[in-house]
């Protein structure tokens, strides 16, 4: 009796250091991109010459989109040493990195005081931090594919959607209070490098928790045959499910940094609403998206993974004209058609790790989806707050964005059809 409890006990702990270590490495990484462009003014006034404003902001907004590019590189880098070293390894390797991009960031001398030297700090620390998300995703998804009940993969998958949220949303309320509490001045002066300094600082101890990890029972019982054949012969055998990776992303990268990402930016710039209001409705519309993960993932796990993802693309596309047409000047209207948008797009953000994980086999697995997918977010989730603004403004034809948002949901959604169904596949094969 005592030793099935101890058991039992271990068992729990072993899950709940699983779920920490993993969830609080992906929320500080997801929280290092929300405060960089939370605190984009006031990095770049500090880093970037004064004589310009409007091109020191530019600026970077482009360092910001250098991180997108180096995410197919991390992807690689670190789905290789995920492969072939470990999932623990590649996920605290990832964590750290990111830890230190922050600390570079939140002890880069001004522009004033070394020119030139601090931007160029600056564009090194988002390689580098470029690199570790870009390695983060698929470290985490497979290791927590690999170590879930195969019955609530599905369900577990949402940590990763879960975390990253929290992460996000921590780094947009600090933003928010650092600003009600500090004046202009201190916040120029030392207020801005306090995000990055605690975000140094999680990364931290989340390198130290994950470090503490056990390695998974599908990669260990790889034999050293497995882990050590060549990589290029296999990404080449797999490349129908790495053309179904970019299929499913695809969709879901444009309407989830349309919606959870650009969405409070928009209403300010475009519509006048105000900006604290509009971040009070972004912060209500992220806990609905984080209350409706668990659900669709637990859904999956009882009725399979293709109707949920069906659910959430076509969901999203139906719900998207409607929920633009909503939005007009008013705070409550952003709140609504955000919290609307991101129950639908919850679906698929809520299992797409499991499915990733389940397409390929283990010896591959992580570097099969960490490429990819880095690749099409980087170049379709990452020029989509660009090509939304172009096209509104520049072009003047907002509608022909939405037409492409909703177009990429159908191609998510007629690739659902390529898929199999994966729902409590053994992942030790």
């Amino acid at each position: 009796m005592s030793m099935a409890v101890t058991k039992q006990q271990t068992g729990r702990v072993s899950t709940t250091k699983t779920i920490v270590g993993t969830g609080i490495g992906n929320a500080v990484e997801w929280y290092d991109w929300a405060i960089y462009a939370t605190f984009t003014p006031f990095i770049a006034s500090q880093l970037f010459s004064k004589a310009d404003p409007a091109s020191a902001v530019l600026s970077t907004l482009a360092i910001f989109a250098v991180g997108f590019v180096a995410r197919p590189f991390g992807g690689f880098l670190f789905g290789w040493i995920g492969d072939r070293v470990g999932r623990k390894t590649s996920m605290t390797l990832a964590v750290g990195l990111a830890s230190l991009g922050s600390l570079m960031i939140g002890i880069a001398p001004t522009f004033a005081s070394v020119g030139a030297w601090a931007s160029l700090m600056l564009l090194v620390a988002r390689l580098i931090q470029g690199l570790a998300h870009g390695g983060e995703l698929p470290s985490s998804q497979t290791y927590l594919s690999e170590m879930a009940p195969k019955e609530h993969r599905g369900f577990w998958a949402t940590l990763i959607y879960t975390s990253g949220t929290v992460g996000i949303l921590f780094g947009t309320l600090l933003g928010a209070v650092l600003n009600m509490t500090l004046t202009a001045e201190a916040m120029n002066a030392w207020g801005w490098r306090i995000p990055f300094l605690l975000g140094a600082a999680m990364g931290l101890y989340a390198l130290i928790m994950r470090s503490r990890l056990h390695e998974t029972d599908a990669f260990e019982g790889e034999s050293l045959a497995e882990k050590r054949a060549p990589l290029w012969p296999q990404i080449v055998r797999h490349r129908k499910q790495a053309l179904q990776v970019i299929g499913l992303t695809v969709g879901l990268t444009v309407i989830y940094y349309v919606w959870g990402v650009v969405a409070p930016s928009y209403a300010t710039t475009a519509l006048k609403i105000d900006r604290g209001e509009a971040l009070w409705a972004a912060v209500i519309a992220n806990i609905v998206f984080i209350a409706a993960l668990p659900f669709w993932g637990k859904l999956s796990d009882r009725i399979g993974r293709k109707k949920v993802l069906w659910s959430g693309a076509i969901g999203s596309a139906v719900m998207h004209f409607p929920m633009t047409w909503l939005l007009k000047d008013s705070a409550w209207q952003l709140a609504v058609g955000m919290s609307v948008m991101l129950v639908f797009i919850a679906a698929s953000a809520a299992i797409v790790p499991a499915v990733y994980a389940e397409l390929f086999p283990t010896s591959i697995r992580t570097v099969g989806v960490g490429v990819p997918y880095s690749i099409c977010v980087a170049v379709f989730g990452g020029t989509a707050p660009y090509l939304q603004q172009w096209l509104g403004t520049t072009m003047g034809v907002p509608q022909l964005f939405n037409i492409y948002a909703v177009v990429l949901l159908a191609v998510s959604a007629a690739f659902v059809f390529t898929i199999p169904e994966t729902m409590g596949k053994d992942l030790t094969h």
